[in-house]
């Protein structure tokens, strides 16, 4: 790996964190500090605003593309609940992969963000969360679900149990929790090329975002609204050039 190429990986590697540079430059979703006025905020933000591949999106007009099966494989580990002042973070034990004709992706994290970042064919859902994963290079790849309302879900039962209530705060979860139980049963999704959806946007990121949605009950959404005080969600980016394949 050349010195640029480690450069990109430290740089890909440090924004894991949804809250990677929040320490030293304050933004929010709303207000002066707002989505608008994220590449404004700091020079590491630029991406904010002169990017081109832009994340979320409206997931509108696929193309059939006949796509490799996304193989998943988490196990059953400990999680770090953790309230970072912008969502509610599980970190989570090593030994969680997928793999597709991109290559192995470890799994670092998953977050949650409410009402959905992306849509589909403009239907928004009251709820998201994004598994974020690393490969050795430290090139992000990351899979989206959407809740729609309806029956509680017990997995997200466990990590509400021990739910944050303030920012900084971290709370252990007592029993084992499997990523993939907040998954639906068919991996069937959408590709495309985008970023991160917080500062600093970083873009080179693989979007997988599943077509099935799973269900959440309208207590453990109001939990989470209530928790975070705002929505948590980027507004809608332009496709620009991009392909989006199913």
């Amino acid at each position: 790996m050349n010195l640029t190429t480690t450069r990109l990986a430290l740089v890909l590697l440090s924004t894991i964190s949804i809250n990677a540079f929040a320490a030293d430059v304050h933004w929010d979703y709303k207000g002066k500090h707002g989505a608008e006025h994220w590449g404004s905020l700091s020079s590491k933000f630029s991406t904010c605003q002169s990017g081109v591949n832009q994340s979320p999106i409206n997931i509108t007009g696929a193309i059939d593309a006949s796509l490799p099966v996304l193989n998943i494989d988490y196990q059953a580990g400990r999680v770090d609940v953790v309230n970072n002042g912008h969502t509610i973070q599980a970190n989570i034990a090593t030994g969680n992969t997928f793999t597709n004709d991109a290559g192995s992706f470890d799994l670092k994290q998953f977050h949650f963000h409410a009402p959905s970042e992306n849509t589909i064919n403009g239907k928004s859902f009251p709820m998201e969360v994004h598994f974020v994963h690393a490969d050795q290079q430290g090139r992000l790849a990351v899979i989206g679900v959407m809740f729609e309302q309806g029956q509680e879900n017990k997995t997200l039962a466990k990590l509400w149990s021990k739910m944050p209530q303030k920012a900084g705060e971290k709370n252990d979860l007592t029993n084992l929790l499997n990523g993939k139980d907040l998954m639906p049963v068919s991996s069937d999704y959408f590709r495309f090329n985008g970023s991160l959806t917080t500062p600093p946007c970083s873009e080179g990121v693989r979007w997988f975002v599943l077509k099935d949605p799973i269900s959440a009950s309208q207590a453990q959404i109001e939990q989470f609204s209530k928790t975070m005080g705002r929505d948590t969600n980027r507004p809608v980016q332009d496709i620009n050039a991009r392909i989006i394949a199913k």
